[in-house]
């Protein structure tokens, strides 16, 4: 999978316009949060952001930051979609626990190494098992726990 279809799976997770009150992201519009929005420099009203400037974003802030381009394509748009969701660093954090590397946060030559070795049936199944235990865990759970349950089967069903 490369990154525009990766764009286009995550779109439809997405949607449109949000500002629901219990998200930490606060508004939001193709998921992309105002603050990220406002960090890779857009400063328009967020209903209006173009989906051009939101792949423009993805592409730059979640897809290179965890590096997908040089992941297995069975867990590439899973690691990315966690990008999103979590945070890059977070995403990162589940990959190393799923392989075992040291978990830093950074997608470096010793965890490349070791997704490599993996399995990634196995590798893909660890990392979704991680991140729905974090997710679990969070606050906010109560409000989106549905939803993000339902992302993690749909992508586990469509790899």
């Amino acid at each position: 999978m490369n990154f525009d279809q990766a764009f286009e799976r995550l779109i439809g997770h997405e949607g449109g316009y949000s500002n629901h009150p219990d998200d930490p992201g606060a508004e939001t519009m193709y998921g992309v949060t105002y603050n990220v929005a406002r960090a890779n420099g857009y400063t328009g009203a967020m209903i209006d952001l173009p989906l051009a400037t939101a792949k423009v974003i993805y592409k730059k802030s979640y897809w290179d930051t965890v590096r997908a381009d040089e992941l297995p394509d069975a867990i590439r748009f899973d690691v990315f979609d966690a990008s999103v969701n979590s945070g890059p660093g977070q995403a990162i954090r589940f990959l190393q626990r799923a392989t075992g590397a040291t978990d830093d946060g950074r997608l470096g030559p010793l965890t490349i190494r070791a997704v490599k070795a993996m399995d990634p049936q196995l590798l893909d199944k660890r990392l979704n098992g991680y991140r729905l235990r974090f997710m679990a865990e969070l606050k906010t759970w109560p409000s989106f726990g549905r939803g993000w349950a339902s992302r993690i089967a749909t992508n586990l069903i469509e790899d």
